[in-house]
């Protein structure tokens, strides 16, 4: 069967939708393939974000891009991972339905390295369990 396809939006494209992008491709790739896009793209992927990722084995080298790329492509479902996305985004033109699955944004986290990676860790595994466990749930007909 050919995996779903689920685009995650996120603001800037560099923190959340990039861990859940990865996240759903390592995890569900039997199932989904996933692709994350931005409203306002940073033009990079947060160092933090890519280091959570490490470590639990998983190497992402994802690239910060615009929603635009995506507006001709079919998707099952669009995932909008911060409210910011979700106010930007509040009509998805293309096929499939939308969901709101938010996080706070790790990147705005102030304090020490540890305190960063913590909020990083954090999303991560919010977004193992909330976004995984969603698609997992999606009727797969």
């Amino acid at each position: 069967m050919k995996p779903k396809q689920v685009l995650i939006l996120c603001t800037g494209n560099s923190c959340r939708s990039q861990m859940a992008e990865a996240l759903v491709n390592h995890f569900l790739s039997d199932q989904w393939q996933a692709y994350s896009a931005g409203t306002r793209p940073s033009g990079y992927v947060h160092p933090l974000a890519l280091r959570a990722l490490e470590e639990i084995g998983i190497h992402h080298s994802g690239e910060s891009k615009p929603v635009d790329r995506f507006r001709n492509k079919a998707f099952d479902v669009v995932i909008t991972v911060c409210d910011d996305a979700a106010e930007n985004c509040p009509l998805w033109l293309g096929k499939g339905s939308r969901v709101h699955i938010g996080f706070p944004d790790p990147a705005r986290v102030e304090g020490d390295e540890e305190q960063k990676m913590a909020a990083f860790r954090q999303t991560r595994e919010g977004i193992r369990t909330r976004v995984l466990g969603y698609l997992k749930d999606f009727p797969m007909d």
